[in-house]
């Protein structure tokens, strides 16, 4: 879809990315990927991307392995951020038909239905495995730790209430987090203050819902209506994120702050959503060319080894703008796998 890049230098940097997460194991909170989070969550969500382009079998294997030597882990606590690694599940059992992988995602397919806390708006309310609560919050990550997990559940079991729950949390979501002027979304809303607390337009916030939503809707298509409502707000959200786009590709971790840092994971994220909507068509084909420029922009923050730099690190919504610019930025496996999933959709 991206012509004026190599296709071989696309290959070659995948490989070099899912190496780098491959590798983490016993390493620091960032990289490892040895416990169940949403931070080895997105990796292998990211690393089955990778499967699915490449075709890779020793990729699905790496996978098959992960999830029998951690599964035992995903018992300790059930949260939105635990729900992230699920969402490989039913992938595996197609692969497999192994029924332990089918069996619980929908256990925990029902658990977020009928049990996960929700707002008085109706949205999950974001929880996570840090001794940490966010009471009545909701944030935009919640759309790709849980509602993916739904919506790939309904595909794969055919449930018309996974699939309308899915689209239900998706409209909830974007239309408490979308800023009216610009269409871009705030990281979270406080449903207790009936605010967007910082009222930060965070990059990777937007990272998360733009990369989700082609993902989501293609997985729910022909279980349950999308209304246009969703559709509108998301190519609305997309426009707006491109105004926001820096020279080099990038977008600051604030984005409308120019002076912040720049961050490598949520440019990722926003190019890979581009490339995803547009083949999805729900994005118009003029929003291409920031998907290119953001590529380039993302291939300068790889390294020989295939670590990926400018990733800020773990970030709730913060108390304030400025606060944002203080989280530090090291390697994780979110940051790797948002990179490698646009490098993925780039060579489709």
């Amino acid at each position: 879809m991206i012509a004026h890049i190599s296709q071989e230098i696309l290959k070659q940097q995948a490989h070099n990315v899912y190496s780098r997460m491959k590798a983490g194991h016993g390493e620091d909170w960032g990289l490892n990927l040895d416990y169940w989070d949403w931070v080895p969550g997105v990796g292998v969500i990211s690393i089955l991307e990778y499967y699915e382009q490449s075709k890779r079998e020793d990729v699905m294997g790496f996978l098959e392995q992960w999830a029998k030597n951690n599964l035992a882990k995903s018992e300790k606590m059930k949260v939105i951020n635990s729900m992230a690694p699920f969402a490989i599940f039913p992938a595996l059992f197609r692969h497999s038909k192994d029924p332990l992988y089918l069996e619980a995602a929908v256990r925990i397919g029902e658990w977020i239905l009928k049990e996960a806390p929700r707002t008085r708006e109706g949205a999950l309310e974001h929880t996570v495995t840090e001794n940490a609560s966010f009471p009545e919050q909701v944030w935009a990550d919640t759309i790709f730790m849980a509602v993916l997990l739904l919506a790939r559940l309904a595909k794969q079991t055919g449930e018309a209430l996974y699939a309308a729950e899915a689209v239900n949390q998706l409209e909830v979501h974007l239309r408490l987090l979308q800023e009216p002027k610009s269409g871009v979304l705030y990281h979270g809303w406080s449903c207790m203050e009936q605010n967007h607390m910082s009222s930060a337009l965070w990059t990777r916030a937007n990272a998360w819902i733009a990369v989700g939503t082609p993902m989501i809707l293609e997985e729910v298509k022909g279980l349950t209506d999308i209304p246009a409502a969703v559709t509108g707000r998301y190519t609305r959200m997309m426009e707006g994120l491109a105004g926001f786009q820096q020279q080099n590709g990038l977008w600051a971790t604030v984005m409308n702050q120019p002076r912040f840092y720049q961050e490598t994971s949520g440019s990722a994220g926003i190019a890979c959503g581009i490339l995803k909507g547009v083949r999805a068509g729900l994005l118009p084909e003029s929003l291409l060319p920031a998907a290119g420029k953001a590529l380039k922009g993302v291939l300068s923050k790889i390294r020989p080894d295939g670590e990926v730099t400018g990733v800020s690190g773990g970030t709730p919504v913060m108390p304030s703008m400025e606060a944002y610019n203080d989280i530090p930025c090291y390697p994780t496996q979110y940051g790797q796998g948002l990179v490698l999933m646009l490098l993925a959709e780039a060579q489709k």
